[in-house]
């Protein structure tokens, strides 16, 4: 501030007067260079600022300090970067927890899952469900299936009708990246996942149906938690103007951000593409 003033053309008494700061210890700050202690932490606050911007303003202390201890092998407490990060003003994206009230509805078809969501590897458990949002042109729906296992969206379908298409075209996305067999595919019980299209496109592939509580979130809560963190960190954040915008942000951020981007903390802070490659690794060498 001392050096802004004086390019000003302000004196160096007046500016050290303005500043309550001596002037002894200007000349002698000006003389003494950086300490290792000062670099390391505006290149850490620098590296921070990029990390952040990088995950398109949503990542908090928690993530950012997972992306600099795996993503580039800085080694930093997380009591620092909570530190650096509120002196810039950088804060993370959250949301606001839903509330789910089990209704105590009756089950329709087997619930095969029970709440318990953990697979032991790829194409053991998917989820699948589908979101909406609104465009000055109307609404999107959007169906994902994600692999319990890695969190990954195995495939996924936007379309301006709630049809059992588009149900249909995010199942075949994910059979046909995956090629899996005896997998779980659980839902909840909207027409699309009832309807014989889909129960015959299960039984076409190998794959096995099932279903949670009528109106119960709970019984769905992994892919509601996936919906939930991208109504926060894209939907929300700006208005739509038109299906294809929306469209294309919701590609961007399921294939590009969410799979290959973003850590999550059941994986040990790995992105879902990078914790199947590390447990490919691990099974091959085993």
């Amino acid at each position: 501030m001392v050096t802004s003033l004086l390019d000003e053309g302000v004196s160096l008494r007046v500016a050290c007067q303005v500043l309550k700061v001596s002037e002894r210890g200007y000349r002698k700050w000006r003389t003494n260079p950086p300490t290792q202690r000062a670099l390391r932490h505006a290149m850490l606050a620098e590296t921070i600022e990029h990390v952040h911007v990088a995950s398109r303003g949503c990542y908090g202390v928690r993530r950012v300090h997972a992306e600099l201890k795996h993503g580039l092998g800085i080694r930093v407490e997380r009591d620092q970067v909570h530190l650096i990060m509120r002196r810039l003003g950088l804060r993370g994206i959250s949301g606001t927890r839903k509330r789910y009230i089990n209704k105590n509805y009756l089950i329709t078809t087997a619930d095969l899952v029970d709440r318990n969501f953990t697979a032991t590897r790829p194409n053991q458990l998917w989820c699948t469900d589908i979101t909406e949002h609104h465009t000055r042109e109307g609404k999107d729906y959007c169906c994902a299936v994600l692999d319990v296992f890695s969190r990954k969206i195995v495939g996924w379908a936007i379309d301006s009708r709630q049809t059992s298409s588009i149900v249909l075209n995010a199942l075949d996305m994910a059979v046909d990246t995956r090629g899996p067999r005896g997998t779980i595919v659980h839902s909840d019980h909207c027409t699309q996942f009832t309807s014989w299209a889909f129960s015959h496109r299960l039984k076409e592939a190998g794959l096995v149906g099932s279903m949670g509580t009528i109106g119960d979130g709970y019984d769905n809560a992994m892919i509601e938690s996936f919906w939930g963190k991208m109504q926060v960190e894209l939907l929300n954040r700006q208005s739509w103007k038109t299906r294809t915008e929306l469209a294309n942000a919701i590609f961007d951020y399921i294939e590009i951000y969410h799979n290959r981007q973003r850590r999550h903390s059941a994986l040990d802070w790995r992105t879902p593409t990078e914790y199947e490659k590390m447990n490919q690794t691990t099974q091959i060498a085993s």
